[in-house]
């Protein structure tokens, strides 16, 4: 595939995106800002670093102003390595997530799950717990979704059978999300 090859099919997958879902997202996280509701955000491989990335793009991209104190409160759970670590050397790695979620959140905090497959067994697990437990769960998936599509209260889907690219979707994704929500958040 020549580059010039590539860049019309990454173009197509973003043309095949449902925007409603995105605009949804968006929604959540300006309720999330406007209720100081924290957004956690979880992944494994790529998904991990997307997760940080967008986790911080939320936290300090989305500032009018460095001194200003209301702000969207977010966290990579997927950067606190030693307690990440310390539950998948003592408890396995499904559960460093779930146990996280278990000591950081509320009812009515808000879970992005990012899973290309949809399928990882710690990001299954975290769901279930935060869904029983009166937490907003939105997954981010790839491919067919997943068990991820079918459980999280919403959803953004890149419907892609290649993970690369997905994982690159989902970028672009939370980049429109994070100056999307520059704008509304102090409209």
């Amino acid at each position: 595939m020549t580059f010039e090859e590539y860049i019309a099919y990454f173009n197509q997958s973003l043309d095949s995106l449902d925007h409603a879902e995105v605009r949804r997202f968006v929604d959540l996280l300006v309720d999330a800002y406007e209720n100081d509701r924290t957004v956690f955000v979880i992944g494994n491989g790529g998904s991990a670093a997307n997760a940080s990335h967008f986790a911080n793009d939320l936290a300090k991209g989305t500032l009018r102003s460095m001194d200003q104190t209301k702000r969207l409160r977010a966290l990579s759970l997927t950067d606190n390595v030693a307690l990440m670590t310390a539950y998948g050397n003592d408890e396995g790695y499904a559960s460093i997530f779930e146990q996280q979620l278990r000591t950081y959140a509320r009812p009515g905090d808000i879970v992005v799950a990012i899973s290309g497959s949809g399928n990882s067994p710690n990001v299954i697990g975290a769901i279930e717990w935060a869904n029983a437990n009166g937490l907003h769960t939105v997954g981010v998936t790839g491919f067919g979704g997943g068990k991820l599509k079918q459980i999280a209260a919403s959803t953004v889907h890149v419907p892609l059978n290649d993970m690369c690219t997905s994982e690159s979707v989902h970028s672009v994704i939370f980049h429109y999300v994070a100056i999307e929500l520059q704008k509304r958040l102090y409209a």
